[in-house]
Protein backbone atom coordinates (compact mmCIF):
# COMPACT_ATOMS: atom_id res chain seq x y z
CA UNK A 1 0.00 0.00 0.00
CA UNK A 2 2.99 2.56 0.91
CA UNK A 3 4.41 1.77 -2.58
CA UNK A 4 1.17 2.83 -4.72
CA UNK A 5 1.30 5.71 -2.49
CA UNK A 6 4.45 6.81 -3.38
CA UNK A 7 4.12 5.68 -7.05
CA UNK A 8 1.14 7.76 -7.49
CA UNK A 9 1.67 10.62 -5.21
CA UNK A 10 -1.38 12.83 -4.32
CA UNK A 11 -3.10 11.86 -7.34
CA UNK A 12 -6.75 11.26 -7.24
CA UNK A 13 -8.76 9.55 -10.05
CA UNK A 14 -12.63 8.93 -10.58
CA UNK A 15 -14.15 6.63 -13.37
CA UNK A 16 -16.97 7.35 -15.84
CA UNK A 17 -17.69 3.73 -16.95
CA UNK A 18 -18.79 3.67 -20.91
CA UNK A 19 -19.01 -0.37 -21.22
CA UNK A 20 -21.34 -2.91 -19.51
CA UNK A 21 -18.80 -5.43 -19.82
CA UNK A 22 -16.44 -6.37 -16.83
CA UNK A 23 -13.22 -8.11 -16.60
CA UNK A 24 -11.26 -9.40 -13.92
CA UNK A 25 -8.67 -7.04 -12.38
CA UNK A 26 -5.21 -6.91 -13.96
CA UNK A 27 -1.77 -5.70 -12.88
CA UNK A 28 -0.92 -2.20 -13.52
CA UNK A 29 2.17 -3.29 -14.88
CA UNK A 30 -0.39 -5.27 -17.67
CA UNK A 31 -1.73 -1.95 -18.65
CA UNK A 32 -0.13 -0.41 -22.00
CA UNK A 33 -0.81 3.06 -22.89
CA UNK A 34 -1.38 4.03 -26.40
CA UNK A 35 -0.33 8.08 -27.78
CA UNK A 36 -2.41 7.31 -30.32
CA UNK A 37 -5.79 4.71 -32.12
CA UNK A 38 -3.19 3.66 -34.83
CA UNK A 39 -0.91 2.77 -32.46
CA UNK A 40 -3.50 0.12 -31.15
CA UNK A 41 -3.14 -3.46 -33.00
CA UNK A 42 -6.21 -5.39 -33.02
CA UNK A 43 -9.87 -4.25 -32.37
CA UNK A 44 -10.54 -2.79 -28.64
CA UNK A 45 -13.36 -1.59 -26.76
CA UNK A 46 -13.83 1.38 -24.64
CA UNK A 47 -14.83 0.55 -20.93
CA UNK A 48 -14.27 4.15 -19.18
CA UNK A 49 -13.24 7.79 -19.47
CA UNK A 50 -10.79 7.94 -16.62
CA UNK A 51 -10.13 11.68 -14.56
CA UNK A 52 -6.56 12.29 -12.59
CA UNK A 53 -5.90 15.38 -11.07
CA UNK A 54 -2.95 16.53 -8.65
CA UNK A 55 -1.09 18.80 -7.38
CA UNK A 56 1.44 20.11 -9.49
CA UNK A 57 3.84 20.74 -7.19
CA UNK A 58 3.80 17.49 -5.69
CA UNK A 59 2.97 15.35 -8.52
CA UNK A 60 4.82 14.40 -11.33
CA UNK A 61 3.62 13.09 -14.87
CA UNK A 62 4.87 9.43 -14.22
CA UNK A 63 2.62 9.39 -11.36
CA UNK A 64 -0.39 10.84 -13.31
CA UNK A 65 0.01 7.89 -15.70
CA UNK A 66 0.76 5.24 -12.85
CA UNK A 67 -2.52 6.11 -10.90
CA UNK A 68 -4.52 6.27 -14.29
CA UNK A 69 -2.73 2.81 -15.22
CA UNK A 70 -3.24 1.30 -11.46
CA UNK A 71 -7.58 2.70 -12.40
CA UNK A 72 -7.39 0.78 -15.53
CA UNK A 73 -5.95 -2.31 -13.89
CA UNK A 74 -8.85 -2.50 -11.16
CA UNK A 75 -11.48 -2.66 -14.03
CA UNK A 76 -9.90 -4.79 -15.87
CA UNK A 77 -8.75 -2.64 -19.01
CA UNK A 78 -5.25 -3.54 -20.08
CA UNK A 79 -5.01 -0.49 -22.42
CA UNK A 80 -4.75 3.33 -21.92
CA UNK A 81 -5.63 5.60 -24.89
CA UNK A 82 -4.01 8.83 -24.06
CA UNK A 83 -6.73 11.39 -24.37
CA UNK A 84 -5.11 14.89 -22.50
CA UNK A 85 -2.49 15.93 -19.68
CA UNK A 86 -3.03 19.40 -18.97
CA UNK A 87 0.03 21.08 -17.43
CA UNK A 88 -0.43 24.49 -15.36
CA UNK A 89 1.30 27.20 -17.72
CA UNK A 90 4.50 28.78 -15.84
CA UNK A 91 2.30 31.80 -15.22
CA UNK A 92 0.50 29.76 -13.32
CA UNK A 93 2.70 28.52 -11.14
CA UNK A 94 4.30 31.59 -10.40
CA UNK A 95 1.18 33.40 -10.06
CA UNK A 96 0.67 30.27 -7.23
CA UNK A 97 3.92 30.48 -5.43
CA UNK A 98 3.56 34.23 -5.01
CA UNK A 99 0.05 34.02 -3.36
CA UNK A 100 0.03 31.04 -1.57
CA UNK A 101 -1.22 28.66 -3.55
CA UNK A 102 -0.72 25.80 -5.45
CA UNK A 103 -1.75 24.63 -8.92
CA UNK A 104 -3.48 21.37 -10.39
CA UNK A 105 -2.38 18.86 -13.38
CA UNK A 106 -4.98 17.27 -14.54
CA UNK A 107 -5.49 13.93 -17.22
CA UNK A 108 -8.08 12.69 -18.76
CA UNK A 109 -7.55 8.76 -20.23
CA UNK A 110 -9.90 6.30 -21.88
CA UNK A 111 -9.75 2.77 -20.31
CA UNK A 112 -9.70 0.21 -22.93
CA UNK A 113 -9.99 -3.76 -23.34
CA UNK A 114 -7.55 -4.97 -26.26
CA UNK A 115 -8.65 -7.88 -28.05
CA UNK A 116 -5.75 -9.84 -29.10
Amino acid sequence: MLLAFVLTGCVTTDATMLSGKTYPALNPEDVTIYLSENDIDGDYEKIALINAKGSASYTSESQMYAAVRKKAAEMGANGILHAELDEPSSGAKVAAAFLGGDTTRRGEMIAIFVHK
